[in-house]
């Protein structure tokens, strides 16, 4: 149908070779560069005579491993809270011993303020009367018949 199309146009193949050509050693001009600022180049020279140029690549250094400690840290925050806890032992101690002291102390002035007022009352109810304080009622003509008093 298309005479141009690529399925109707004889086919023609060829076949090209290709063979690498040799790299001919070619000496860089020198540049002078400050040092530290580019990476060192390093030249290989293969077996078959090829030079082979690039940067030198520093091996990566691993990062030195922490030292473990003497004693593990398991150890120190056992007995570091062992330590806690003794201090701590001794304010409670001196805090129950104050407690203590503290709830004798009301005890023995609830028990003086009892006595002390008990012993008021009793002098006011079983104490001396006088004269002086209280109201004289005259009975006249009062009668008594059989322990009931007619006045």
């Amino acid at each position: 149908m298309f005479p141009e199309h690529p399925r109707h146009a004889p086919v023609e193949r060829v076949i090209e070779v290709h063979h690498p050509a040799p790299i001919q050693p070619v000496a860089a001009p020198l540049v002078p560069v400050q040092p530290g600022t580019v990476p060192a180049v390093a030249s290989i020279v293969l077996p078959d005579g090829r030079v082979v140029t690039g940067y030198a690549i520093a091996p990566a250094k691993p990062e030195p491993i922490a030292a473990k400690p003497a004693v593990s840290r398991t150890a120190v925050n056992v007995a570091l809270g062992g330590i806690g806890f003794a201090a701590v032992c001794g304010g409670l101690l001196l805090l129950t011993s104050f407690i203590a002291a503290l709830t004798a102390f009301i005890t023995q002035l609830i028990i003086l303020a009892a006595v002390i007022f008990g012993g008021w009352i009793s002098v006011q109810v079983l104490g001396p009367r006088h004269g002086d304080g209280g109201t004289v009622v005259n009975i006249r003509r009062a009668v008594f018949k059989r322990n009931h008093f007619h006045g």
